[in-house]
């Protein structure tokens, strides 16, 4: 019996436009790929797409994320593709699309089965439909948060369960780093209300829960100390976004547009954050993992963030004086003032790195693998 031979990966989700999730399966692709194995994405397709193809990867479109009657169709396609393209593991990384895996799987022989492995990526509200996200042979947390969400919520051997912390790369995050000069050039060409500024960065998509009104508040008041004071929100935006439009009714009234920009997606976040002072994570709810507040730290820029969720065991290993209380834009204010006035040194990132993530991912899929096989 062969048990050493280069298997199949195929990751599930549901598109591939941005987010950590996504950005997570394409480093997994990008690796799997750079060590002979074959690697699969099924999604209904994204920005992305072209560097997974880049990376050597696969992909094949298929709604296996969209919630409609329709999808139940999707499962006799999936079931088609695994077949046809001899799949050893699939790896479910959302619940919709680890639905449409789990009844596609069991609708193959049992000898000739795939076998599924989940990612855990959030704590989803608890019912039924979010317990598919525990039914893989192997289920991955991605913090400790969450593998106490998980315990806490559903019926599962705790052998099953892996610990497998998000990571990023020194290569791409090096500590220290510094933005070119033609970068600059073109950013301050873009927006040049920003140079000679105090540069405070909010990295977040724009949605209700993520603290952009709690960063408004924090601008305003660190604007009586320091006149130039600017804040950047960075992330995505929908185009009728109702939540931006009250936003920049917001900052209206404190008569703060001159104080703060919104630049949107960004591919150059490394950069972004390379030119702040300081980095916020201000989520009203506990992130699950919270990656680009690592970012900010594996770069040495100093992050405040509100003490929950992923992102304060981050904080607790490499930047612990960063941490405030949950909602407490007076406390976020004066540890701003404090790290402006006296710029902090933050630990170099050597535990929450990509190179560690990855390996474990590979390692988790052989000892399936190999288990299955003997």
């Amino acid at each position: 019996m062969v048990i050493n031979k280069k298997f199949s990966v195929l990751q599930a989700l549901p598109d591939l436009n941005s987010g950590g999730v996504e950005r997570g399966t394409l480093e997994v692709n990008k690796y799997l790929a750079s060590k002979g194995y074959r690697s699969i994405i099924v999604s209904n397709g994204g920005r992305m797409v072209g560097q997974v193809l880049k990376d050597k990867g696969e992909h094949h479109k298929l709604a296996i994320g969209k919630k409609n009657i329709l999808t139940i169709f999707t499962i006799f396609k999936l079931i088609k593709l695994i077949k046809k393209n001899k799949i050893d593991i699939v790896h479910a990384r959302s619940r919709l699309p680890a639905w449409v895996c789990y009844f596609a799987i069991r609708f193959i022989k049992k000898d000739h089965r795939p076998i599924f492995i989940t990612t855990v990526h959030g704590p989803y509200s608890v019912n039924f439909y979010s317990s598919i996200m525990t039914k893989g042979d192997k289920v991955i947390v991605v913090s400790k948060m969450i593998q106490d969400y998980v315990l806490k919520n559903y019926k599962i051997d705790r052998k099953k369960i892996f610990l497998n912390y998000r990571g990023v790369s020194n290569k791409d995050f090096p500590f220290n780093f510094k933005a070119s000069k033609n970068w600059l050039k073109s950013w301050y060409q873009k927006y040049p209300q920003t140079k000679n500024q105090i540069i405070l960065t909010l990295p977040a998509r724009i949605t209700r829960w993520k603290g952009h009104e709690d960063f408004i508040e924090l601008i305003k008041n660190l604007s009586h100390k320091y006149p130039n004071i600017h804040g950047l929100i960075v992330g995505d935006e929908k185009k009728k976004n109702k939540y931006k439009a009250e936003l920049k009714n917001k900052i209206n009234e404190l008569k703060l547009k001159k104080s703060i920009t919104f630049v949107g997606h960004r591919n150059d976040i490394r950069e972004v954050m390379s030119i702040s002072k300081i980095v916020f994570s201000l989520s009203k709810e506990p992130e699950a993992f919270g990656r680009v507040s690592l970012e900010s730290l594996s770069i040495g820029k100093p992050v405040i963030a509100y003490s929950h969720g992923g992102v304060k065991e981050q904080l607790v290993r490499l930047f612990p004086s960063g941490l405030i209380k949950v909602g407490s834009i007076n406390e976020a204010t004066k540890l701003a003032i404090k790290l402006l006035r006296k710029p902090p040194k933050t630990k170099k990132n050597n535990f929450f790195t990509l190179e560690k993530m990855l390996k474990t991912t590979l390692n988790i899929y052989k000892k399936r693998y190999v288990k299955k096989r003997v």
